[in-house]
Order: C-alpha cells, then sequence, then structure tokens
C-alpha cells in the first residue's frame, strides 16, 4: 500500500472536498480518500498500480488543479515532505493571493460605477438610453472574469453531477446578469408581459467582488493557522561543516550522510540527528521540544537538528539524517495529524452532503411562492429572494469550521513539544476521566541516586560512603552505581578490594584494608550474625518512605545505612495537583514493591497507586478500569508500557523514551516534559470547544440566515434581505470562523502559556 499527499488548488469548501473525494474514489486502485478544506491537500491510500498521472487526471476532471504531489509508503514511517514540496506551495499559495486582490481592484473598480448608475437620479448627465449598454459593459469583466472561477467550478462540478459552494454562487450572480442582459437588449420581452424592466447589474457585479475579496481574507487567515508547519520548516539549517579529506568545509545539508564527522560552532544550528564526539556545549532546544532551559552536551550525548548552539564548539557523528531526523518526524506528524477528520467532523459532513441540493430547491421555492403569491412586481422579487437564498446559504463556515481549529490546534501542541498523532486522538484527550502514569522514568528520574547516609557511632559520612562505594566498585548492580556515582561526585579515592563475593537479592562482601566488611539487606546482616541495634528503628522509617536500605558492617559490627532511592521528578506533584484540578483521577502503576509504590503515591497525593504490577499487566490494567466506564490515559516511556499505552484511550508517551512507545501511543511529549501532559487535555478541550463554537455559529448563521433571504420577514416587517447584503454576510461567516480558531494560538494553559 502506498500514500499519496496531493495539495488542490481551487478548492474552497466542504463540498468542493466532497466533490474530489468522489471523482477520487473511483479510481481504480484507490482504497481510501480524505480531502480536506483547510488544508488544501487531499491524502489518499491507494494500490501499487495507481499512478500520480490518475490522480492528477480524477481531481482535474472536475475542475481543480494538483499544485504538488508526494508518494510515501505505510512501512516506511514518518517521511520528511520535501523542502522544494513545501516551497512550491507556499509560492502558490503566494500568487493565489496575488491574483484573488488583483480581481478584488479590478472589481471593485467596476462595481462602484455600477453600483451608482444603478441609480440613474445619481448619474443625470448620462443619456438613460445608453446608461444599461454602458451598465453592460462594465459588468461583463466583473461577471465573467472576477467571478469566472466560480462559473468554471460550477460548470465542472455540474458535468460531475455535483453541486458546490461554486454552484450557488454561479447560479445566482449569472441568473441576475442574464435577466439585467435580457432587460438591455431586449426590453419588450418583460414590458410586453406587464413585468417591470429593472436592471441587477449590481447584483451580479458586487456580489462577485465581495465574494473574492472574502476568498482572500479567508486565504490570508488560512495561511496563518498554518505557521507552525512553516516555523518547522525554516528551523532547518540549510548548510553543514562537514569532515572532508581532513579538513571541516561547508555543504548543502542534502549532501550530509549517515556517519559525518560535523563541527558546529557558537551560535550555530545543528545541522542533523547525531552523537557528540568532541568538546562539549548547551544547545537550546526550545523550538524542537518546548523546553526554555539549555542542556548541557558532552562527548557520548545526542543531539538534535534545529537546535541551536549556545556556547562552545563541539564535533558529532551523524546518525540520522534527511527523513529520519526528529524535526522530520515531527513535521510529517503534524501534516498527517492536520489531514485527519475529527469524529465530530462527521455531522458537518452529512449535512454538507444535501446541504447544496436542499439550498437550490429553497431557492425554486422561494421564486415560485413570490411569483404566484407575492406583492407586484412578484416575478423581480421572487427572482431577487432567490439570489439572495442562494448567496447567502454557501456553506463554507460548515466545511471550515472543523479542520481550521484542528489545524491550529495541533500546530500549537508542536511548537510546545506536544506531538498529536491524529484528530481523533485530539477529541478523545479531552474526554478522558483517569490517566495512568508510569512510575520509573515517568513521575520519577529512571535511575537510582543515594538519598541518605546515616553513620553509626564514631564514623563520618565520608568514611560510610567511600567504603561502600569501594565494595561496589566491582558490582554490575543498578544501587550499586548510584552508591559509586555518589562517591565520585565528592571526589572520594577509592580502595580496592578483594576476595569480591555478590550474593544475589542481598548484597556484597569483599575484604579491604584486611578486614572483612559485609553491604546489603537486613536478611544479608542476620545472615552474616550482625546486629544493627539502633539502626533498625532508622531502616524501617526509611523503608517506609519508598528507599531502598543497605546496611554495612565491619565483621558483625555495623558502621551504618545507605539509603538509595529513584527519585520524583522535581515538577511532579504540581502537574498531578493540575490534573486533579481539571477533574481526573490520577493513578500510578509499578512494578515495585507496595512499600515503595505507596511511598510515592502520599509524596504526589495520588489518587491510587497499583503496585507489583507485571509489565504485560499493564494493559490488563487499562482494560479494567474501562470496563468500569472510565475513559482512560496512559502515560508511560517504555518498551513494557506500549501495550497499555495501544490499549488506552489516549496514549501518551514520554519523548525521551523508546521508539517503540511513541509508535504506539497517541500523543508523543518531546523531550520527556512531563508538565505537558496537563497541557494536553487543555490544548484538546480548549480545541473542542473551539470547534463546537465553529458548527454553532455555522448552523444558526445558516438556519437563520435562509428563512430571513426568502422573505418570511416581509408580511410582518416588510423586511427583504438584500443579495448584496447576503454575499456580504456569507463571506463574514466564513472570516469569522477562521478567526476564531486562530485564537487557540493563545489559548490560556496552566500557569500561564505553559505550566
Amino acid at each position: 500500500m502506498r500514500e499519496a499527499v496531493l495539495k488542490i488548488g481551487g478548492m474552497h469548501c466542504v463540498s468542493c472536498a466532497t466533490t474530489i473525494k468522489r471523482s477520487l474514489t473511483k479510481v481504480g486502485g484507490v482504497r481510501s480518500a480524505g480531502v480536506n478544506p483547510a488544508t488544501e491537500e487531499a491524502v489518499v491510500e491507494v494500490e501499487d498500480n495507481v499512478t500520480a498521472e490518475s490522480l492528477k487526471q480524477a481531481i482535474t476532471s472536475v475542475g481543480y488543479s494538483v499544485v504538488s504531489q508526494v508518494w510515501r509508503t505505510s512501512s516506511s514511517g514518518a517521511v520528511q515532505p520535501e523542502l522544494e514540496r513545501q516551497q512550491k506551495q507556499e509560492e502558490f499559495k503566494r500568487r493565489e493571493l496575488e491574483r484573488l486582490w488583483r480581481k478584488f481592484v479590478v472589481g471593485a473598480v467596476l462595481s462602484v460605477p455600477v453600483l451608482i448608475g444603478s441609480y440613474p437620479s445619481l448619474v443625470p448627465f448620462l443619456e438613460p438610453s445608453l446608461l444599461p449598454y454602458l451598465l453592460f459593459v462594465l459588468t461583463v469583466p466583473a461577471q465573467f472574469w472576477v467571478g469566472g472561477q466560480f462559473l468554471r467550478s460550477a460548470w465542472y462540478a455540474a458535468r460531475a453531477r455535483a453541486a458546490t459552494m461554486d454552484t450557488l454562487i454561479a447560479l445566482g450572480t449569472l441568473t441576475a446578469f442574464t435577466f439585467s442582459a435580457v432587460v438591455t437588449f431586449a426590453p419588450a420581452l418583460f414590458t410586453s408581459l406587464g413585468l417591470a424592466a429593472n436592471l441587477y447589474y449590481d447584483v451580479s457585479a458586487v456580489i462577485n467582488t465581495l465574494i473574492v475579496l472574502g476568498k482572500y481574507l479567508e486565504a490570508r487567515a488560512k495561511s496563518r493557522a498554518n505557521e507552525a508547519i512553516k516555523a518547522l520548516l525554516k528551523l532547518q539549517a540549510k548548510t553543514a561543516r562537514v569532515k572532508r579529506d581532513g579538513r571541516f568545509v561547508d555543504v548543502p545539508i542534502e549532501a550530509v550522510v549517515v556517519g559525518d564527522f560535523i563541527q558546529v560552532r557558537p551560535g550555530e544550528k545543528v545541522p542533523v540527528d547525531g552523537e557528540v564526539v568532541e568538546g562539549h556545549s548547551s544547545l537550546d532546544e526550545s523550538l524542537v521540544t518546548g523546553e526554555s532551559i539549555p542542556v548541557e552536551k558532552t562527548k557520548g550525548d545526542s543531539v538534535v537538528g534545529a537546535t541551536i548552539n549556545t556556547m562552545g564548539s563541539f564535533v558529532f557523528r551523524a546518525t540520522k539524517v534527511g527523513s529520519d531526523t526528529l524535526l522530520a518526524h515531527i513535521i510529517d506528524l503534524v501534516e498527517r495529524a492536520q489531514a485527519t477528520r475529527a469524529p465530530i467532523q462527521r455531522l458537518a459532513d452529512k449535512v454538507s452532503g444535501v446541504f447544496v441540493p436542499v439550498v437550490m430547491g429553497i431557492a425554486l421555492l422561494t421564486f415560485v411562492v413570490w411569483w404566484l403569491w407575492g406583492p407586484q412586481p412578484a416575478f423581480l422579487f421572487g427572482l431577487v429572494n432567490a439570489i439572495a437564498v442562494l448567496i447567502i446559504a454557501c456553506p463554507c463556515a460548515l466545511g471550515l469550521a472543523t479542520p481550521t481549529a484542528i489545524m491550529v490546534g495541533t500546530g500549537r501542541g508542536a511548537t510546545m513539544g506536544i506531538l498529536i498523532r491524529n484528530a481523533e486522538t485530539l477529541e478523545s484527550a479531552g474526554k478522558i476521566t483517569t490517566i495512568i502514569f508510569d512510575k520509573t522514568g515517568t513521575l520519577t528520574e529512571g535511575k537510582p541516586v543515594v538519598t541518605d547516609l546515616v553513620p553509626a557511632s564514631g564514623v563520618s559520612q565520608v568514611e560510610l560512603l567511600r567504603v561502600a562505594a569501594s565494595l561496589e566498585a566491582s558490582s554490575e548492580h543498578p544501587l550499586a552505581g548510584a552508591i559509586v556515582a555518589q562517591a565520585q561526585e565528592r571526589k572520594l579515592d577509592l580502595e580496592s578490594v578483594s576476595d569480591f563475593t555478590a550474593v544475589p537479592g542481598h548484597g556484597v562482601t569483599a575484604k579491604l584494608k584486611g578486614g572483612t566488611y559485609v553491604l546489603g539487606n537486613d536478611k544479608l546482616m542476620a545472615r552474616q550474625g550482625v546486629m544493627v541495634g539502633g539502626l533498625a528503628e532508622q531502616a524501617n522509617a526509611l523503608a517506609r518512605a519508598g528507599k531502598t536500605v543497605m546496611h554495612l558492617a565491619l565483621a558483625q559490627s555495623p558502621l551504618g545505612l545507605v539509603a538509595v532511592a529513584d527519585t520524583v521528578k522535581p515538577e511532579a506533584r504540581r502537574v498531578v495537583e493540575s490534573l486533579r484540578r481539571l477533574g481526573l483521577e490520577v493513578l500510578m502503576v509499578s512494578g515495585d514493591r507496595k512499600l515503595t509504590a505507596e511511598a510515592i503515591g502520599r509524596e504526589l497525593n495520588l489518587s491510587g497507586v497499583l503496585a507489583e504490577v507485571l509489565p504485560e499487566r499493564k494493559a490488563e490494567v487499562v482494560r479494567q478500569l474501562q470496563a468500569e466506564g472510565k475513559r482512560v490515559a496512559m502515560v508511560g516511556d517504555g518498551i513494557n508500557d506500549a501495550p497499555a499505552l495501544a490499549q488506552a484511550d489516549v496514549g501518551i508517551a514520554m519523548g525521551s523514551g523508546t521508539d517503540v512507545a511513541m509508535e504506539t501511543a497517541g500523543i508523543t511529549l518531546l523531550g520527556g516534559n512531563l508538565k505537558n501532559v496537563p497541557n494536553s487535555i487543555l490544548l484538546s478541550r480548549g480545541t473542542m470547544r473551539n470547534i463546537k463554537q465553529n458548527l454553532f455559529w455555522a448552523f444558526f448563521y445558516n438556519v437563520l440566515g435562509i428563512p430571513v433571504a426568502a422573505g418570511v420577514l416581509y408580511p410582518a416587517l416588510g423586511l427583504l434581505l438584500n443579495p448584496i447584503i447576503a454575499s456580504a454576510a456569507m463571506a463574514f461567516s466564513s472570516i469569522f470562523v477562521v478567526f476564531n480558531s486562530l485564537r487557540l494560538k493563545r489559548i490560556r494553559l496552566e500557569g500561564g502559556e505553559t505550566i
């Protein structure tokens, strides 16, 4: 299976998207097609025999153009959209904006005299018999050049047995123009029937001009909605300083290959992903991870392309280039998310599918009712009101309501380091009721550290740590590494030991300075006959706090206690408090013993703790909670979290974790930024609230506007809606929806911008 992503020109609304989708699905070998009017893209899943030309033909046959096209294979993972493709799209948008502005200016220059000339009393210096011909000459370019795109689109839609927003515009303006042209050149056809020979050139010229202005403003606003992708693309370095023939030279970024040695100087961008091999520095990773504090990098540390070197110079080896870099994955994930459709959009899709034909029926009924039962001139009343119905009912706002908000919401998330896989995840995140955190590496730092040194009488802390570290230097146990690391941090000199013996599950014994030392748990002490005496109470208190306690003894004499623990991340408690304020039940799942897990639960004020849960049972825990009717989010970072992440209603992976965890999660938090867990929920809720506002406005506008345009207020209030006012209102509704979606860029999250 392959996937084609096509940028489409000439698409305005959800009806356009429906027409294009219908045409694409008729192509043999097309499995599925999704068309997004906000991003103006089609994502088509096809079999291997489908060609690019066949897809292009399907789109051009219904009156639209293909600006660019890129292929992705379903097995290759994220693929970097070619920079050339993005530049081509930006150039197309720029030319499109220029074209719309040019059409508006010409339309305005033509429409003003047409509007004034429609009232002969305002131009008494013109010969009345010549005025209709002058108005005709001025209106022809306004109708067929300024509004030509709507006529062309309507014609192609009719050929495809479809109706779009452009069908409504074309019918309304062309009806007004044709009626006026007949009045101009054959007025006797109307006067012989007793009908007033009125001119409606102003309706044709002004409506086309106003709608083009609306399209221009809408296009500008939509380009702002996709600024996240543009900003990410601008992050990419254009060149890299690569080692070639023993010296460093600048080469284009496209020339970098895996294994190249690259030098980065102060103030420069890291061109691709890699590993530091020489030097040290501090990198600003905020543009990729959302974290504002620079990160120290030394030999062996990984670096990410597009981050900025704030100080020092270093050399790194390229490990990922082109489409494999983190920046490429981010851009691709954001693009894919923006092209997906949220479940809430199904209602709008169903309505839009029948909307245009229904509106055309209402317009025809309006004309007939006014002609048969309206006051004189009934025919003209019916004609004008039918045009007003056609114009005001255009479903642009309805089609833009959901995808524009999703585009802005996912882009806003990306700039904060929150990568959302698709629109369904974005919608689901705001509905969760329970959130489960994995303990190790998620709520905790993921590596043990020495937390307490409790020496016996007559022993110093320094001596206690030095001896313990000397014994553990020969051990490979993670707890041993924590003790040795603490001694090295304090720059203590370690001594060599002999007769080292590891006692599995208990501790170690070894000879040091001629004496036999024992380091381990209370069971090892009992086995060695060590009487811990007064240290027992302190050891129990440390154990109740969730720490692993090791006793140190020389022969049978206790020397003190060393406590080691996986410490809680500094921001963890604040994150839990934020989630509970959002009304969520916050749980922790861990394979640790109950005493340790419950100690962390008390420290963080969690709603509940699930301890001694084997890795393979984490997914079962999620299923049990779901069976109770809860909507569950799982937050984890390890391979053993992947099944639970996949089972949860929303899986949230820490970006500092494994690729497997991130591949199965719906949301990835870059840099493992725990603070973005509540921000993800807030972003989802804010986006869904914005979508509902947009949909309400779109539905309310049409429900209210169509009857008014049809003239239901005329019997009681004598009020009719001028088609020109209707066109302005229609354009405003679309612009309102887009600008309302743009408010998501300023959405207030926990503690302000971010928590």
